[in-house]
């Protein structure tokens, strides 16, 4: 692992592994902010960067620079950065894997996050994605679940997709994790294409709250949950002044009501009572060992 540079390496408990990269699958930087929110929260501590020079069209992904004082300046590389955090109160510890897509080389890529999760004893990865869907944003967001093998999906109770058809890095991570013998998941968020320029923090909590189902972790996000009512009413405040993205925005809303109609979840599709208390238990546990 050449182009891995560890810091240090931790000795971590049995850790979780989350994931996201900027870029083709990040619509509404939703996943790269759910994913810095959840490093943020857990107090996580840089371990290892991973080199990106073999991986980066630097001409389409490019280096920035910066005044290191008012006679020089200093150029800082897209890399690729792995924190971790020891999670009190939690059977598993977590480690986050940030960066940009890879323009070059995804295979050997994968690789190097394969084998650095082995060497961390990684018991599962879980990968965020959001992309662009004819969805609006007054209603739940939709999340679906991909994994490396069915039996973690329906345990995980997240809806399957039936796409097909081009994808990222996240996608391609997924099934090399799982080629490899580590079990993963890859959860997927649908953003409304007609906000997709501005961040969505919405659409940033659905991401952190399918990660908490995912990895068995609980994730304060009071400060998200603010922040995603404040987009909500403000999105819904410039729709509201444009009569046809109004009209546009409703037809929206009335084609996913329909769809939800059209689905009545059964008694084994719901979370049962144990379910609920374990995870809120897990909560309590992991709250308490702050001291709080």
């Amino acid at each position: 692992m050449d182009d891995l540079t560890w810091t240090h390496r931790p000795a971590l408990r049995r850790p979780v592994l989350v994931a996201a990269f900027g870029g083709w699958n990040d619509a509404g930087d939703a996943a790269t902010a759910a994913t810095e929110f959840i490093r943020a929260r857990f107090d996580t501590t840089e371990v290892a960067r991973i080199d990106l020079e073999e991986y980066l069209d630097f001409t389409e992904t490019r280096p920035t620079v910066r005044l290191a004082d008012s006679h020089t300046r200093e150029v800082e590389w897209p890399k690729t950065v792995v924190s971790a955090a020891e999670v009190g109160g939690a059977d598993n510890d977590i480690v986050v894997v940030q960066g940009p897509e890879p323009s070059l080389r995804w295979r050997s890529y994968c690789d190097v996050i394969a084998d650095m999760a082995r060497e961390l004893d990684v018991q599962r990865v879980v990968t965020l994605g959001s992309l662009l869907a004819d969805v609006p944003h007054s209603r739940p967001v939709h999340v679906t679940g991909i994994g490396s093998d069915r039996a973690t999906v329906e345990k995980l109770g997240f809806p399957p997709t039936s796409y097909e058809g081009p994808t990222g890095i996240t996608g391609v991570l997924n099934h090399h994790c799982g080629r490899r013998g580590l079990p993963s998941v890859s959860l997927w968020a649908s953003v409304p294409h007609y906000v997709a320029a501005a961040p969505n923090p919405k659409v940033a909590l659905a991401l952190v709250r399918a990660f908490e189902g995912a990895a068995g972790l609980a994730v304060d996000a009071t400060e998200l949950e603010s922040a995603a009512e404040d987009y909500e009413r403000q999105v819904s405040a410039a729709v509201a002044s444009d009569p046809e993205v109004k009209a546009f925005v409703e037809r929206l809303e009335h084609a996913m009501d329909e769809a939800d109609d059209d689905i009545s979840p059964s008694e084994d599709s719901l979370p049962s009572a144990d379910m609920i208390a374990s995870d809120f238990q897990r909560f309590l546990r992991q709250q308490g060992s702050d001291g709080s």
